[in-house]
């Protein structure tokens, strides 16, 4: 049997599941280092027609494929970086240098935050000055990931103590070093957490979380790993499943709450229904309070995954909600329904038409989630207000 023959019997042999691979030469030299949401689909690609020339020569070098699964995408990329770093591949570094990878960077300083840096930056920060992590491949999926990471572990990029409260604090992400809502000692367990989980040390993070926050262990267990893709908004090929909708139900715009309704296959899902009271937008200011509520949403990576996010509104509404979750990193496809132009859909700017003519098609569900999250919200937030 020829070498390639057994590769490809090999790779149908392998897991479904995330994780790295790593294709081997003579010698069983690291030949490259890859990581994949799907190890199977992934490592079956390098057998296909047409492929990159580099990739094709490395493939024809190749003497054997192996692979280590992990729990999430986010894990498996983190690996990636350690081994790249380990075995420097061939076929990696090939065609770049290390100064054109990205790394992260945790400077030793009060109140600390990762930073995103090129190669050719880490002589600014020496090793007793700064921790380093990667090399990472894609500035988009780091980016991507650092999105994720402090949703689990939230770190402020605003100035410290500055007795001025931050956008990123006003929207739930920042822990609040700007007005001193957090405490040095607070703020320094999350960036070790994230030093943990940087380091590939989940064990280690897992017992830590066990005395400090047992409810961090299943958010982190239930990663979205589809948060740290960049989703496109083209849903041609796969079905719609899961619609969330939103809206924000005020008493005379005061004690403001916000609306989550989820519907799955085309039916209402009353037991994932959400609401949330409004604790940082202006009173009367419903794209703040969208924002909010959305915000919040996403920062439970634990909750299953939405194929569409509507909400009732026009384009005002749209853009600036797109232009608030493209800087959080949330990448779901955003729809309106704007009431003053007659029910009209309102798509994010760059929709495709694949994807505006599916949302046309799927329009009746839409204004059924529409009426269902605005009905949810006034009734449960009178409930609330009751109770109050």
């Amino acid at each position: 049997m020829d070498t390639r023959l057994k590769l490809k019997n090999k790779i149908k042999t392998i897991a479904k599941t995330p994780g790295i691979y790593f294709w081997l030469g003579k010698n069983k030299q690291v030949l490259y280092v890859g990581r994949a949401t799907n190890l199977r689909s992934r490592l079956n690609q390098y057998f296909q027609k047409n492929i990159d020339p580099r990739i094709g020569e490395m493939v024809a070098l190749a003497q054997d494929v192996k692979f280590i699964k992990t729990d999430s995408l986010l894990e498996a990329v983190i690996l990636e970086a350690q081994n790249i770093k380990k075995y420097w591949p061939k076929y990696n570094i090939k065609d770049r240098d290390d100064r054109s990878f990205i790394y992260i960077i945790i400077p030793k300083t009060e109140f600390p935050r990762p930073q995103i840096v090129r190669g050719q930056e880490l002589k600014k920060y020496p090793k007793n000055k700064a921790l380093v992590f990667g090399p990472y491949q894609s500035l988009n999926l780091v980016q991507n990931a650092l999105r994720i990471i402090r949703r689990l572990f939230p770190y402020s990029t605003c100035q410290p103590q500055s007795g001025r409260a931050c956008f990123d604090y006003q929207i739930g992400l920042c822990p609040g070093a700007c007005v001193g809502a957090i405490t040095k000692k607070e703020y320094t367990r999350n960036i070790k957490n994230i030093v943990l989980l940087l380091s590939g040390e989940k064990k280690k993070l897992l017992k830590k979380l066990i005395k400090e926050n047992p409810d961090k262990i299943k958010a982190l267990k239930h990663i979205q790993d589809v948060s740290l893709l960049t989703r496109p908004d083209d849903l041609s090929q796969p079905e719609i499943q899961r619609i969330e909708g939103y809206d924000i139900s005020h008493l005379q715009g005061k004690e403001s709450y916000g609306s989550m309704v989820v519907f799955s296959h085309g039916k209402m899902d009353k037991q994932n229904y959400r609401l949330f009271k409004i604790k940082t937008a202006p009173a009367g200011d419903d794209e703040r309070a969208l924002a909010e509520v959305l915000t919040r949403r996403f920062n439970h990576p634990e909750w299953p995954a939405p194929d569409l996010l509507l909400i009732d509104g026009g384009r005002p509404q749209i853009s600036f909600l797109s232009k608030v979750l493209k800087q959080q990193g949330i990448t779901w496809p955003l729809v309106g329904i704007s009431k003053l132009a007659g029910d009209e859909l309102v798509l994010a700017s760059g929709a495709t038409k694949n994807f505006q003519k599916l949302a046309a098609k799927i329009k009746p569900t839409l204004l059924q989630v529409r009426e269902e999250a605005h009905r949810f919200g006034n009734q449960a937030g009178r409930r609330a207000r009751r109770i109050k």
